[in-house]
């Protein structure tokens, strides 16, 4: 499960419903085949995002949406520790091998959107998703906008 905390959701009172922005997360992860992972969305004012833009991205002024990976889409080292336990009890038939799991949930980052720079709130969640899974519209070849708009479109946005 894709687990999605909203902060600063006064600040976009037409946002999708909670339920909405966590399948959305989850559709985008599980491209990249991430099933369990945490996300942090949160909704800041234009001054706001205009002051992290500057800072992370030595840009001026506001934009619509900025993404903050944590842990990206590599292997984590406790999710490949869990799965060899897993793997290992499994195979001497203990229950801690069921109970381990081989999923360790991931923290993905933090989506931080502006809504009034922002035109479809659905859209600035799939493309700050697929920004923490690593993709970069700025370097590829249009690869990440044509996922966003098939994903959009598969979303039923």
């Amino acid at each position: 499960m894709i687990e999605v905390e909203v902060f600063g959701a006064g600040l976009a009172p037409q946002r999708p419903p909670a339920a909405e922005l966590q399948r959305l997360c989850a559709c985008a992860a599980a491209h990249m085949g991430i099933e369990q992972a945490h996300v942090a969305i949160e909704f800041v004012d234009a001054a706001r995002i205009a002051a992290l833009n500057a800072e992370h991205r030595g840009k001026t002024g506001a934009t619509d949406v900025l993404s903050f990976p944590i842990d990206g889409i590599e292997p984590l080292a406790a999710a490949e520790a869990v799965a060899g336990a897993s793997a290992r009890a499994a195979a001497d038939g203990s229950a801690a091998g069921a109970a381990a799991g081989g999923d360790v949930p991931r923290e993905l980052g933090d989506i931080v959107i502006c809504p009034e720079h922002t035109a479809d709130l659905r859209e600035a969640v799939i493309h700050g998703m697929l920004h923490l899974l690593g993709m970069d519209h700025e370097t590829d070849d249009g690869e990440m906008l044509e996922l966003q708009r098939e994903l959009l479109a598969g979303a039923g946005t």
